[in-house]
């Protein structure tokens, strides 16, 4: 049987783009969504352009029952995750320091991190079973280089870091890999429609020349998720063009 893995945030942008590198790789995929409509049609077209098993779920944020429910189906249906990809986020824009609420502070918190711990503990509990895996988590490098009004996202994305490193430890004796990828800016469809002025970022000018594709991270992500970084746990691989290394970006001349 096939390797399986698991996407969260897996029906548009970078975590499609993830899904489909993985459905390249002969993968079984179960994509989980906010809208299980839309996971349902995403798995459908995947199963059928690359001739693998698909299922998608609707998710609820924070919900444990809900994770290990999502779990159990899958064991149910025959199938056992090893490689878990923690894309899904909660980007806590416009959350200005003196203002925002603590309810939306804390949602961000909860998605980012609270979440994710549910999710990497009910699929290493699968791995455990098939003698290891892998957890790769798409972090982001705001996790060192704070933006404004971001607070929590920053927070969050520093916090989860820290989580990384602690599951690695945790899970390293049973052959249970964890590592994060650090995308800077991606030409998602909110850069492409300019959402929150975002195509005007400083963060647009990089050392490269450009900012990420989804190919980029999905690559980067499989990389975690794949043989070829089987003696690698706790690490953290940056994809954002060199833009974290520069004191302050180079704006070409016009």
């Amino acid at each position: 049987m096939n390797k399986s893995v698991f996407i969260t945030g897996a029906t548009v942008n970078t975590g499609l783009g993830i899904a489909e590198k993985y459905a390249k790789e002969g993968f079984n995929l179960f994509l989980g969504s906010r809208n299980a409509e839309t996971a349902a049609k995403t798995a459908e077209n995947l199963s059928e352009k690359y001739g693998v098993f698909a299922k998608g779920y609707g998710m609820k944020i924070f919900d444990e029952d809900d994770v290990k429910k999502i779990f159990t189906d899958i064991k149910n249906l025959g199938y056992s995750i090893d490689v878990l990809v923690l894309n899904a986020a909660n980007l806590g824009i416009r959350q200005e320091f003196l203002t925002v609420s603590i309810e939306d502070f804390m949602d961000v918190i909860n998605t980012n991190i609270g979440w994710n711990f549910m999710l990497a503990r009910q699929a290493a509990k699968q791995m455990m079973e098939n003698g290891g895996g892998s957890i790769v988590f798409v972090n982001s490098n705001t996790a060192y280089r704070a933006i404004p009004d971001r607070i929590a996202y920053s927070a969050s994305k520093s916090g989860a870091l820290g989580m990384m490193r602690a599951m690695a430890l945790d899970l390293g004796k049973y052959n249970i890999r964890v590592n994060a990828v650090l995308p800077g800016m991606i030409k998602t469809d909110r850069w492409e429609n300019n959402y929150n002025d975002c195509r005007n970022a400083l963060s647009n000018y990089t050392p490269l020349g450009d900012i990420a594709d989804f190919e980029d991270i999905a690559n980067a992500v499989y990389y975690f998720g794949s043989d070829m970084s089987k003696n690698t746990t706790g690490a953290e691989l940056t994809v954002d063009g060199g833009n974290t290394i520069q004191l302050y970006p180079i704006i070409p001349e016009k």
